[in-house]
């Protein structure tokens, strides 16, 4: 677990006079097949230039698995066979007053061959390979949990939207 003390002297930690916000709830879906991930390249909107996994916004009436797996088929063109919550991450930007509840999704068997969308264009990644650089930065902290299997929640505070300036995360033992 790593935090930095610069997130309260940038003022992004709610305070505590203040009621909190209640969260927007997005998913984010994450396909590993044969020592792979899929990530998309974000071509438009939030995010755009960034690999991601594959997810969004959860509407009115469906649960969070059921967005999960829409959001899944719109940006990728596959169906998941079957799904695991690993994580939830919430994400805290200054210029936002709203903080995201993201849950996170493990895809091991799908149907269907990943395909470009109007939103995501989708590439295959070794894990020695997957693109760091050109993710979010929070994605190096959580992704090797993600990877090895683990269960996870952690908290992000951002500085114009893209400098990632406190973080923490935990394993645990269900969400």
């Amino acid at each position: 677990m790593s935090v930095s003390p610069s997130a309260k002297d940038m003022q992004i930690q709610p305070n505590e006079a203040e009621k909190p916000m209640k969260p927007k709830v997005l998913t984010l879906v994450i396909i590993e097949k044969e020592g792979e991930v899929l990530l998309g390249m974000k071509k438009r909107g939030f995010g755009q230039g960034y690999y991601n996994g594959f997810g969004g916004k959860v509407e009115t009436g469906e649960t969070v698995e059921e967005a999960a797996a829409r959001e899944l088929k719109e940006e990728a063109g596959v169906v998941a066979v079957s799904m695991e919550k690993r994580g939830i991450l919430t994400f805290h930007f200054d210029d936002n007053p709203q903080p995201w509840e993201v849950h996170v999704y493990h895809v091991p068997d799908f149907v269907g061959e990943p395909c470009e969308s109007e939103e995501m264009a989708p590439v295959w990644f070794s894990y020695a390979d997957i693109p760091y650089d050109r993710m979010w930065q929070d994605d190096q902290f959580w992704y090797p949990e993600f990877l090895q299997g683990r269960r996870f929640r952690g908290e992000f505070y951002f500085h114009n939207t893209h400098t990632l300036v406190s973080h923490s995360l935990q394993s645990v033992a269900q969400l």
